[in-house]
């Protein structure tokens, strides 16, 4: 009876919601759209011209977003977009999408492929894995999403480039933020307004790759 309740509650605010109106009223596939439009906003981030890998891409809003800020005057994309995520998504004109398990080192490859040399300016990631509720495994699969995401990213951005995870508060987030330091010259976390305020998600972004940059020194 109480989840039955609880279901009611909750589709009842998923109806009320601004966000979700908005999405709605832009053509946006879901609200997450507004968290991404806040981060870029705030960092400055993505310009026309920019290469952009999409992780955990479906439903497709994040990749929504990229594609309005590449779109040129002329109404095509000036950039390139890939998108990956292991569950099937509409087509949105311009993206490239990529069917697989992030996790997997087949679909790994198969990105590296794809992008054939070509360095990224942006990784963005809404990427939650399925939570089981048992606080010590959920956050070692938080972990593991993150540190791919990373990982991916010090192989394929540009000195300069950004990454954009979502990553939650609790055990293990400190050692999240440690490993960006690692990799980032600045790292920040974000709260977008659209993040509902009893969620854990906050998003962490990396700027500029460090070992890049020592590279080139």
């Amino acid at each position: 009876m109480a989840k039955k309740k609880f279901s009611k509650a909750w589709v009842q605010r998923h109806i009320n919601d601004p966000y979700v109106k908005m999405a709605q009223q832009k053509g946006y596939r879901a609200r997450a759209a507004f968290k991404l439009l806040e981060i870029l906003e705030s960092e400055k981030l993505l310009r026309r011209g920019d290469v952009v890998v999409d992780l955990g891409a479906t439903p497709g809003s994040w990749s929504q977003v990229v594609r309005e800020r590449l779109l040129s005057g002329a109404g095509e994309i000036d950039g390139r977009i890939l998108a990956l995520d292991l569950l099937p998504m509409e087509p949105i004109a311009g993206v490239e999408f990529l069917l697989g398990d992030f996790r997997e080192d087949a679909i790994l490859q198969d990105l590296h492929e794809r992008l054939n040399g070509q360095a990224v300016d942006l990784v963005i990631s809404d990427m939650a894995p399925n939570l089981s509720g048992v606080a010590s495994a959920d956050s070692a699969r938080i972990a593991h999403v993150c540190e791919l995401a990373l990982e991916f990213s010090s192989q394929h951005l540009k000195p300069d480039g950004a990454l954009i995870v979502k990553a939650f508060h609790g055990s293990g987030f400190s050692q999240i933020v440690q490993a960006f330091k690692q990799h980032f010259v600045r790292v920040v976390e974000r709260k977008p307004k659209a993040s509902r305020d009893e969620s854990s998600e906050t998003f962490l972004v990396g700027r500029g790759l460090k070992a890049k940059r020592n590279d080139l020194a």
